[in-house]
């Protein structure tokens, strides 16, 4: 039977049930800690009101087995009040997927967000990579060199947030500059990575927050043309997975929301379990 653990805590954040294992305010209270020290430890990016944040590496405290790093690519786009596409749900869906993480594993987590230009040396302390809203990005000669010996070193990559054909067309573009002899294929359900913890035997697609809200009556859940969702991959020369793409779909934006009790609980659930597989997968591949 599936363990139902991630349901559980994500009707708690709903504040459906507050006899369950974590209530509403506690994850309300873990993120702002999170996010609280998290600004204290780092350094602005950009203006406005709201400015992003971007981890000083310097301050990390102590080993931890496992940092949600999230990947700063170039040609990125954005304004001055929003941030660059990189920054998209940065950092409260990292923050809301770590305090799952840890309730719902026995991983020893980085407690706040982690995130790094592609070509920081520093890069290589962190095999877990997560990049969003890629139909923007444009990469460096430096950034191309240094994601592609990353990934071939044991680094793991999962990329979400993108829909539609013209976001799927730059992406193949970029990735074909990181790996011009390796083919995207589609990653079947079979794969270990949909069961290494929870059993996922279909590929929801996740809504973004706002057409999550009408999605229960009927709403459409797509962006642009991007109708149906897709996990794809990218393997390395033994057969693992390098590269995980989640295309036609939004997992962040159900972390981000999933103390929001308007958001649909089982985009959530999917979201997390889904995100909880990559991590394990990851570390034990």
């Amino acid at each position: 039977m599936r363990i139902p653990a991630v349901r559980l805590i994500l009707a708690c954040a709903f504040g459906a049930y507050a006899a369950l294992v974590v209530h509403a305010s506690a994850i309300a209270e873990l993120t702002s800690t999170a996010m609280s020290a998290a600004r204290e430890n780092s350094h602005a990016i950009g203006s406005g009101a709201y400015r992003v944040v971007r981890a000083n590496h310097t301050v990390v405290k102590g080993p931890h087995e496992f940092f949600f790093t999230r990947g700063i690519y170039s040609g990125s786009g954005g304004d001055d009040d929003w941030g660059a596409r990189w920054s998209v749900d940065y950092p409260k869906a990292d923050l809301q997927f770590l305090t799952a993480l840890r309730r719902l594993s026995i991983i020893d987590a980085y407690e706040s967000d982690n995130a790094i230009e592609l070509d920081d040396p520093q890069l290589w302390r962190f095999p877990f990579l997560y990049i969003l809203e890629v139909g923007s990005m444009s990469l460096t000669d430096a950034e191309v060199r240094a994601l592609r010996n990353y990934l071939l070193a044991g680094g793991f990559m999962v990329v979400d947030d993108f829909w539609g054909t013209w976001a799927w067309e730059n992406f193949e573009k970029e990735m074909k500059r990181v790996f011009p002899d390796r083919p995207i294929i589609e990653v079947p359900l079979t794969h270990p990575v949909f069961h290494v913890f929870y059993d996922i035997t279909e590929i929801l697609q996740v809504p973004n927050v706002y057409q999550g809200y009408f999605a229960a009556s009927g709403g459409p859940t797509h962006e642009y043309d991007g109708y149906v969702p897709h996990v794809r991959g990218i393997l390395d020369d033994d057969g693992r997975l390098m590269v995980l793409i989640n295309w036609n779909t939004d997992l962040g934006d159900a972390w981000e929301w999933a103390d929001d009790p308007n958001y649909p609980l089982k985009f959530s659930t999917f979201a997390y379990e889904m995100g909880i597989n990559f991590v394990i997968y990851a570390m034990t591949h």
